[in-house]
């Protein structure tokens, strides 16, 4: 680029067009440094900055930081405190009682507390559903029986099958009266927004909101890959349902990618809990819509739920605008609690250097650490640099399985047989840090036991990896692993 200025015979153009570009991976390289990220974090992207010229600035500047938009950013600040306020008085309502607890069961539940500010609700009774139809029938369900409102919110609204039949559903609880309201991604359901269903639901009287919307003159001032990835149903305030079940059908979704169908799993509840799901999508409705908190309680149905079941269930929300690291500090706090056995069900496996650390040390000191991940990947590259990993692990005693049987997209970690770790987050940098997630903390050995029932069923068509046949991978495969580890970081 530099030679054609001067071939042009414009030697000071080029000089000067080269002091602009250092100029501005200086300016940049010192913001990523200041800005205090974790090591490798700070090292991708300084190498991205140093090493391409201008091209690295411009992928800086529209990937690398957090941006919400001011006008986001200053309406999460203000929801903060009220969000908080009506938690409080949850705590207040359903004091959790320890004395049934681990030692590294109240860790997770005073960590969750301080970080998220969400209490451990006691006296929920939790469903576990690992088939889609199942899932489906439940929820049209409890929509053709929702006497007062239905919220609905999805990362993925994909059309056709099972899909349609919820909104039938819809359109029928909204023909009787129902308030329905249905916030999806823009970006995951872009294909839900050009659909005939999108404005059937409209016309039907259901309110239908995309969020974080991207276009030209926003990725001027946001972040365009901060994503909504939550799956939470909430029918009449009363029960809840959250997972890793996108709004598809698994025989449709994505039926050409050779991938198998999707593996899932949700969770129905009952009981206090359902509460803290409600506040949750109620906040991520305000963000969105900027309707205002006034009359909020009558308008998302927000009601005390009396005890249904005896099992202990805490809600945690992350994503942008959030303390930026309660999920990871939550499932490092997890993993170093391990006393006996520790299972990681995820789609994507790119940890950091701490989760490293944490699974080493859980191995190390005699823990069962078993992960489980897909044999095949919708991502190439994310996949590459998960496999960068997996010979440490297995040279330290980690269990590493992988799934045969479709794409395992169920996110589940279970401690012990005594604790569950729920809901949408994957084991990876962006769930860490750039989307707007959902979790559940159950501290209920008889769900824990459920979920470790789902992942042993897992594990039956998931063959464990053999350390001596994987070191004999070609080198050309280890070369592109240990590549796209490098990017790992920013993934």
């Amino acid at each position: 680029m530099y030679r054609y200025f001067v071939s042009q015979g414009s030697y000071k153009i080029a000089l000067a067009f080269l002091a602009l570009d250092w100029l501005i991976r200086i300016v940049l390289g010192v913001r990523v440094i200041m800005r205090r990220g974790t090591v490798g974090f700070t090292l991708a992207w300084l190498g991205v900055i140093l090493f391409l010229p201008l091209l690295g600035a411009f992928i800086y500047l529209l990937l690398g930081e957090r941006r919400l938009g001011t006008k986001r950013a200053r309406r999460i600040a203000e929801l903060r405190k009220p969000y908080l306020q009506w938690l409080g008085g949850l705590s207040a309502d359903f004091p959790c009682d320890d004395s049934g607890l681990s030692r590294g069961a109240i860790m997770l539940r005073k960590l969750a507390r301080g970080t998220s500010g969400i209490p451990a609700l006691p006296g929920n009774s939790l469903e576990l559903i690992d088939d889609p139809n199942v899932f489906f029938d439940m929820l049209v369900t409890d929509i053709d029986a929702a006497q007062s409102s239905v919220h609905l919110e999805f990362y993925i609204w994909e059309p056709g099958g099972r899909t349609d039949d919820v909104v039938a559903a819809l359109l029928r609880a909204a023909a009787r009266g129902v308030s329905c309201r249905v916030l999806v991604d823009d970006v995951g359901s872009s294909a839900f927004a050009d659909h005939a269903s999108f404005e059937q639901l409209k016309a039907g009287g259901v309110r239908v909101v995309p969020m974080l919307e991207v276009g030209v003159v926003r990725t001027l001032f946001a972040r365009v890959d901060l994503r909504n990835h939550r799956k939470i149903a909430v029918i009449d305030g009363k029960i809840g349902y959250t997972g890793s079940q996108n709004m598809a059908d698994p025989k449709l979704f994505m039926k050409d990618a050779d991938l198998g169908e999707w593996i899932d799993a949700m969770v129905r509840v009952t009981g206090p809990a359902v509460e803290a799901l409600q506040v949750t999508m109620l906040a991520d409705w305000e963000f969105e819509t900027f309707e205002g908190l006034e009359n909020a309680t009558e308008r998302f149905d927000l009601k005390r739920n009396q005890p249904t079941g005896d099992a202990i269930v805490q809600v945690v929300p992350s994503g942008p605008g959030l303390l930026q690291a309660t999920i990871q500090e939550l499932i490092l706090t997890a993993i170093y609690s391990a006393e006996r056995e520790l299972v990681l069900t995820t789609p994507y496996f790119i940890p950091d250097d701490a989760m490293i650390k944490g699974l080493l040390s859980a191995a190390g000191r005699g823990v069962e650490v078993t992960l489980v991940v897909p044999r095949k990947s919708d991502g190439r590259i994310v996949k590459l640099a998960g496999e960068a990993y997996f010979e440490e692990l297995l040279e330290a005693g980690v269990k590493i399985a992988r799934f045969e049987g479709g794409l395992l997209h169920t996110k589940a970690i279970t401690v012990d047989g005594e604790v569950a770790m729920f809901g949408s987050v994957n084991l990876d940098m962006r769930s860490f840090y750039l989307n707007f997630e959902i979790s559940l903390l159950v501290y209920s050995q008889a769900f824990a036991g459920r979920v470790r029932a789902l992942q042993e069923r897992y594990l039956k068509d998931a063959p464990l990896l053999d350390l001596e046949a994987w070191r004999s991978r070609p080198a050309l495969v280890r070369f592109a692993q240990q590549a796209a580890q490098l990017m790992s970081p920013v993934l």
